[in-house]
């Protein structure tokens, strides 16, 4: 085995302990140009396995890692190579670790120091082209950490260099890595737009759509729908500059409508990266998208625009105004409520929010932001059908003189859209007839004899003119099914359509982002006021123009008690009750004078009983006119009666209709039922249920229990019907 020469300087540092390990050598170059171009520095790194001989190594005890060839040394994160040197040197494999400078094993203070401590525990050395350093000594430890120190400082210090070199240039508007689709990097410098039609087409077609639909999701669905393909160019590899069709992602558009760049404007700085954000083991983390007021620079006119800047403020707008985001309560096109976006407390002013309205067939706005944000009451609620209903009234009332009008020009867009589609169709064509003529010409150049070119080149050739074939014929079914020009019976459908203005909106292809969407053009906020608990809403719609018109609508209640003329509808119950009319002719009153029910709807004979049973007159149950109305001595109201021997008042009626007891009915439709029973058939009655309870219906009860006693004669009481049975 070698051992350390005795003259070598450090002979006194390197021990046989030390020989009798591995001796490791660690190559790194910090990014893949630098393996690429400083040759020499490599070279150098990889000559250190003669040095570890040199002093005293065996050649097959020394082992090179240069797994983290073209891996930055800020940090121990994606560094295989750096952290398998970390693990030998724990499992006490390693004697010494050799590297050209110190900045090659770590350009970070933490890493560089964790090495430190392992190398210290374990008694390895540390060795770079300068001498041999031992860890457990004070002074070599000291001088070792001031050289980590100065890497660390060192990379800090081009970093820093390199970046306000970088900043400088982005604020000339002169930095581009890769330019976006419909641009180009032309060979004179700058930024240019795509020279190929096609593309210019159908990056133009993206902001034409959004700005017809409003939607980002129905614009993709458009493209998706149409088979649209964005064309991109490949900015690195063998193939940079070639052209590539690619199906539209979402993402993608979304990128295009926030992307200043289309609106002429050059912009560094749009996606920060914030430390705090990063997430481990994905390099690419820690990326936001910042406001345009922090952004580094942005320049105006300095690209060619495909849309105006206000064009492009809007689209902003409009995608701040459709993006749900996490934890966002607007609800989607399904959802029924109307003015999502636009209604706002009368009473505070807040914007207010649109509730259970996916979850639940009967929505509500709320005011609620004070409770969300703070535990505190609620502001207001509502129903959300009822000021619904009202602004649906209105916006077709107000669009009905523009029918004529709407029908004409939902022709020419459908046109406008089809000669878009015929344009692009055309464009597609000429790209494959020119793909099939350059496949033949690429045949006709080789020589004949040599067959093994002609074969490929004859197959590439019947590819592109099948290819062409088959976007012949799907042109054929294109033009057959959306014709450049519209029929007359398309015509007449549209102008059919526009003039039934509620067909067409209560229609199911008619969604509710599309009514909102009408209601939005038309109208710029509504403020829903509600008294109180009450019915009353007062509803101030501020139309786009600047008209404002003021509505006092009535919505359903779940009880008569919020009710605002609950005083005065209770006085007209009664006194048609002491007229001796029935319920349902109480109810055919109310509604003939205009009354609404606590819901919202029409009166009903069974609704103004329940009405009578909860808001009577106090003390005095409904239907009673006098105290000889009122139970008398042992009798009791049916329903007591139940309560008192423990069943159903279904159990007593039957009883009653099998002639079991003593009755009596107050006067009128529907009276409610008095029943005789003192003490002694009380105790009758408990023991009729138990033999029913015992016997299940398979005996029929003894006469004992079922024989009513005689009741004592009542002189001066009147009944309504006979004592007994019905």
């Amino acid at each position: 085995m070698s051992r350390t020469d005795a003259t070598s300087p450090f002979a006194h540092k390197i021990r046989p302990r030390h020989c009798d390990r591995l001796a490791v050598v660690y190559v790194r170059q910090s990014t893949p140009q630098q393996v690429v171009g400083n040759r020499e520095s490599t070279d150098l790194q990889y000559q250190l396995r003669r040095r570890a001989v040199a002093l005293g190594w065996a050649d097959d005890r020394v082992v090179v890692i240069d797994d983290d060839q073209g891996i930055s040394g800020t940090s121990v994160e994606n560094r295989p190579g750096f952290q398998r040197l970390l693990a030998e040197v724990s499992l006490g494999h390693v004697g010494v670790v050799f590297g050209r400078e110190m900045s090659r094993l770590s350009r970070s203070c933490k890493d560089w120091y964790q090495l430190l401590e392992l190398c210290g525990l374990f008694q390895v050395l540390l060795a770079d082209a300068d001498g041999v350093y031992d860890p457990t000594d004070p002074n070599d430890r000291m001088l070792l950490g001031l050289r980590g120190m100065m890497s660390e400082a060192e990379v800090h210090v081009l970093k820093t260099r390199m970046h306000q070199g970088k900043l400088n240039k982005a604020r000339r508007g002169e930095l581009f890595t890769c330019v976006p689709v419909g641009y180009v990097r032309p060979p004179e410098g700058g930024i240019a737009m795509d020279p190929d039609e096609q593309v210019r087409s159908v990056v133009s077609l993206v902001f034409a759509k959004f700005a017809e639909l409003g939607s980002l999701t129905k614009a993709h669905a458009y493209f998706a729908a149409n088979d649209i393909q964005l064309g991109s160019r490949v900015y690195k590899g063998p193939g940079k500059g070639r052209l590539q069709w690619r199906r539209p992602r979402r993402s993608a558009l979304y990128e295009m409508l926030r992307h200043p760049i289309y609106a002429g404007a050059y912009a560094y700085g749009r996606s920060p990266f914030d430390p705090a954000r990063r997430v481990a083991g994905k390099p690419k983390s820690g990326r936001w998208n910042a406001p345009p007021e922090q952004w580094v620079c942005l320049l105006r006119d300095a690209v060619p625009a495909y849309i105006s800047w206000e064009q492009y403020e809007a689209n902003r707008r409009r995608l701040a105004e459709n993006d749900r985001g996490p934890g966002s309560k607007k609800v989607t096109g399904r959802a029924p409520t109307l003015l999502n976006g636009i209604v706002r407390c009368g009473r505070c002013g807040r914007p207010m929010g649109a509730r259970n309205a996916r979850a639940s067939a009967n929505p509500r706005y709320a005011c609620d932001w004070e409770a969300r944000e703070y535990g505190g009451p609620q502001c207001q609620s509502l129903v959300a059908s009822y000021p619904d209903r009202l602004i649906e009234t209105l916006v077709l009332k107000a669009v009905e003189p523009a029918s004529l009008e709407l029908s004409l020009r939902a022709a020419e867009r459908v046109e406008q859209d089809r000669e878009r589609l015929h344009t692009l169709w055309r464009q597609r064509l000429e790209r494959a007839e020119y793909e099939a003529d350059r496949a033949r010409r690429q045949y006709d150049a080789v020589d004949p004899e040599n067959r093994l070119v002609a074969r490929e080149l004859e197959r590439q050739w019947e590819r592109k003119l099948a290819e062409r074939r088959r976007l012949m014929e799907d042109h054929d079914r294109f033009q057959a099914e959306q014709p450049r020009r519209l029929s007359a019976s398309d015509r007449e459908r549209i102008t059919a359509l526009a003039a039934d203005l509620p067909g067409l909106w209560h229609s199911p292809t008619t969604t509710g982002g599309d009514r909102r969407a009408i209601v939005r053009l038309l109208i710029e906020r509504v403020e829903l006021t509600r008294n109180g608990e009450s019915e009353r809403i007062d509803v101030a719609i501020h139309w786009r123009g600047g008209a404002v018109t003021r509505h006092e609508i009535r919505q359903g209640l779940r009880t008569y008690r919020s009710l605002g003329g609950l005083a005065q509808l209770r006085e007209r119950i009664l006194e048609l009750r002491g007229d001796g009319r029935t319920a349902d002719a109480i109810a055919e009153a109310l509604n003939r004078e205009g009354y609404q029910a606590a819901r919202g709807d029409r009166f009903t004979g069974n609704g103004v009983r329940q009405f009578l049973a909860r808001f009577g007159r106090k003390g005095v149950p409904a239907g009673v006119r006098d105290a000889s109305d009122l139970p008398g001595p042992g009798e009791w109201w049916l329903p007591a009666l139940a309560a008192e021997l423990g069943v159903k008042p279904i159990v007593v009626h039957r009883w009653r209709w099998s002639g079991w007891l003593h009755t009596r009915q107050l006067r009128g439709e529907n009276g409610r039922w008095i029943v005789w029973a003192d003490a002694a058939e009380v105790g009758r009655l408990r023991r009729l249920r138990a033999f029913e309870i015992e016997c299940r219906g398979r005996r029929t009860p003894p006469s004992e229990l079922t024989s009513r006693p005689s009741r004592p004669g009542e002189p001066g009481r009147t009944t309504s019907s006979q004592s007994g049975g019905e």
